[in-house]
């Protein structure tokens, strides 16, 4: 029996699009908009069904870089889920960065792909200095992408890391200061004395006269005084045993 010959990469783009495309709805649209991820270029798909399609689809670094040159909101996320991390190059994270057009998208990549690339800490210092809304977002939503899923690194970077939060602070902007926070928040869990580092730093923040720097320094407190973030350390000093 003759192998079947794989499927030319423009193919499976152009079919995975026309999935997309079915399952759009405008209902998804309206929803998204509420949550304000807009972009020029939405089907209206659900994030379970692009992550179904992903599964699909596989792993493929050259999928993923055409899937993202269409523009399309829900490709751009797929590609997310099927490039590989250990081919993916730092030009090509500034790149994808740059095209960074809502929370969702920024979100996503960074914690589904750039995180689990060699480069991801390099880019959180460079990207924390630009002054581009979402390349910015993009640096803190990777440092707290970095703080969930890097097993590997020890305490000392995340420690450094809080100079880089402190510094962000004072940004008033809704999409930055919240990546702020939820990069503090997750330093904090992740051991005893990072907890101890960042709630010091919290409670700085708190009682800072920026307004976006108390509102980042008293969401990360409240965060650290529930009973999640409760359980997440003490499971953190159970494993340092």
């Amino acid at each position: 029996m003759a192998r079947t010959q794989p499927k030319a990469t423009g193919e499976r783009v152009e079919e995975a699009l026309d999935w997309l495309k079915r399952r759009g709805k405008k209902a998804n649209i309206d929803g998204m908009a509420r949550y304000a991820i807009r972009s020029e270029k939405v089907f209206g798909v659900s994030v379970a069904d692009i992550r179904m399609l992903a599964k699909r689809l596989g792993r493929d670094h050259d999928l993923a870089g055409a899937l993202w040159a269409t523009g399309w909101y829900e490709a751009r996320m797929l590609a997310a889920f099927v490039d590989e991390p250990s081919r993916v190059s730092p030009a090509q994270m500034d790149r994808w960065c740059r095209g960074f057009d809502n929370w969702a998208i920024c979100d996503t990549v960074c914690s589904h792909l750039f995180d689990r690339t060699p480069h991801a800490w390099r880019k959180v210092e460079r990207w924390a200095a630009r002054r581009d809304e979402f390349v910015k977002r993009a640096a803190f939503a990777l440092l707290a992408s970095l703080a969930l899923h890097d097993k590997r690194t020890g305490d000392a970077p995340f420690s450094d890391a809080l100079s880089i939060v402190e510094a962000a602070s004072d940004d008033d902007r809704n999409f930055v200061k919240k990546s702020v926070s939820w990069a503090l928040r997750g330093i904090g869990v992740r051991s005893v004395a990072l907890n101890g580092a960042a709630v010091t730093l919290a409670r700085k923040l708190s009682a800072s006269p920026h307004p976006a720097a108390r509102w980042v320094g008293k969401d990360a407190l409240r965060a650290f005084a529930s009973p999640a973030a409760a359980r997440r350390i003490a499971a953190s000093a159970r494993k340092a045993r």
